[in-house]
C-alpha cells in the first residue's frame, strides 16, 4: 500500500449526507486504482450536531478535525433551525468558529464551467466564449465578520471592518502563488475610494506583487468587479478579495456556472492542512429527494487530493472523470439542457466512479 491519510467525514445537514455519500464512494475508487489508504471518521456538525450533542461544532467533532490531515465537509443548515437565536444557528455558530479554531485564512473557490455546460450558464454562449475558469480567493478570519466591537443598543447596532498588514499579506501570497499556477493574473478587490481599511489592503497588495514580477496585478473596485464578472468573465484569473467582498463575488461567478451544485471549495491553514466543502447551501427544499448534484462534493474530494496531500494527478483524474460522464451527456435535474439524460445523486455518483 502507498501513502495513508486520515480524513474527518462531517456530512452536515439537508442534502450534505446524500452528496457525501457519492464522494465516498469515489474515494474508495481511488484508494484503489492509486494504491493509497485513507481512514475516514464520521462526525456530527451543524444542525445534526445542535440536534445531537446541543450545539453546532460538539468538542468531539473539533477534536476530530484537529487530528485529522483534512476535513471533508458537507453543506449544514435548514429552516428547521432558523428559529434558535442567531448565534446559536449552524452557520455562525458551527463555520465561522471551526475556520477560526482550525486556523482557516485561506478560502479558494473555483468557478469552472465545463464546456459541456455552458448552456446551462445564465451568460450567452457569446460572452463566455466556450467556457470560464477563474479562481476567487477570499480572506476567511478577517474582516468585518470578526472584527470587534460587534454591538446592538436598540435601533442602533455596529460592525467593525479592520484588516492588519499581515493578514493582507498572508492571504496575497495565496493568491499570488496561485496565479503563478494559472494564467499569471491577480485582480484584486476592494472599496479603497471610501474605507479606510481597503486603503491598506490596496497599499500592501501593491507592495507585495514586487516579490512576484511574473504575475500581472490590477486593482477594481468591489461594485465595479461585480459588472465586469457578468459584462466579461474571462478577464479575470485570480480575484483577491477580503473577507464579506470574497463572500459575495464567489457566489456572482458561481451562479454563472450554471448552477452551485457544480463548485467546490477549499479552505487553508498555514501548511497542507485543508478543510473541503461544496460551494452550495444545504438545500432542504430538495433533500431526500436523490436529485441533488454530487459533483461539487466530489469535486471538493478532488480539491482535497492536490492542495492537502500534494496529488494533482488525482485531482486530474477526478476532474477528468466527472467531464466524461457530462460530455456523454448525463446530467443531474439543476443542469439539465434538452438533449441530454437526467439522471439522479446516485447514478451520477456511480457513473463518476466508473470512469475514474
Amino acid at each position: 500500500m502507498g501513502d495513508k491519510y486520515s480524513i474527518a467525514v462531517l456530512p452536515g445537514d439537508g442534502i450534505g449526507p446524500e452528496v457525501m455519500a457519492e464522494a465516498l464512494k469515489v474515494l474508495e475508487k481511488i484508494e484503489e486504482s492509486f494504491k493509497i489508504e485513507c481512514s475516514t471518521t464520521e462526525a456530527d456538525f451543524g444542525g445534526i450536531a445542535i440536534d445531537n450533542h446541543g450545539e453546532a461544532l460538539p468538542d468531539s467533532t473539533l477534536d476530530l478535525c484537529k487530528n485529522s490531515d483534512a476535513v471533508l465537509l458537507g453543506s449544514i443548515g435548514g429552516p428547521k433551525w432558523e428559529n434558535l437565536p442567531p448565534e446559536q444557528q449552524p452557520e455562525r455558530a458551527g463555520l465561522l468558529p471551526i475556520r477560526k479554531e482550525l486556523g482557516l485564512f485561506a478560502n479558494l473557490r473555483p468557478a469552472i464551467i465545463f464546456p459541456q455546460l455552458t448552456a446551462a450558464s445564465p451568460l450567452k454562449d457569446e460572452i463566455l466564449k466556450g467556457g470560464m475558469d477563474l479562481l476567487v480567493v477570499r480572506e476567511l478570519t478577517g474582516g468585518i465578520y470578526f472584527g470587534s466591537p460587534k454591538v446592538r443598543e436598540g435601533d442602533k447596532a455596529l460592525d467593525t471592518l479592520v484588516y492588519t498588514k499581515p493578514e493582507i499579506e498572508r492571504i496575497a501570497h495565496v493568491a499570488f502563488k496561485a496565479a503563478e499556477q494559472r494564467q499569471g493574473k491577480v485582480t484584486s478587490i476592494d472599496k479603497a475610494n471610501v474605507l479606510t481599511s481597503m486603503v491598506l489592503w490596496r497599499e500592501v497588495v501593491t507592495e507585495l506583487a514586487k516579490e512576484y514580477p511574473e504575475v500581472e496585478v490590477n486593482h477594481m473596485y468591489v461594485d465595479n468587479g461585480a459588472m465586469q464578472l457578468v459584462r466579461n468573465p474571462n478577464q479575470f484569473d485570480v480575484i483577491l478579495c477580503g473577507n464579506m467582498f470574497g463572500d459575495i463575488l464567489s457566489d456572482e461567478a458561481s451562479m454563472i456556472t450554471g448552477s452551485l451544485g457544480m463548485l467546490p471549495s477549499a479552505s487553508l491553514g498555514e501548511g497542507n492542512f485543508g478543510l473541503y466543502e461544496p460551494s452550495g447551501g444545504s438545500a432542504p427544499d430538495i433533500a431526500g429527494k436523490g436529485i441533488a448534484n454530487p459533483i461539487a462534493q466530489i469535486l471538493s474530494l478532488g480539491m482535497m487530493f492536490k492542495h492537502s496531500f500534494n496529488r494533482k494527478d488525482i485531482y486530474d483524474a477526478v476532474f477528468q472523470s466527472i467531464s466524461g460522464v457530462l460530455e456523454a451527456g448525463y446530467r443531474t435535474k439543476d443542469i439539465y439542457t434538452p438533449d441530454c439524460t437526467v439522471v439522479g445523486t446516485s447514478e451520477m455518483g456511480t457513473m463518476i466512479t466508473e470512469k475514474l
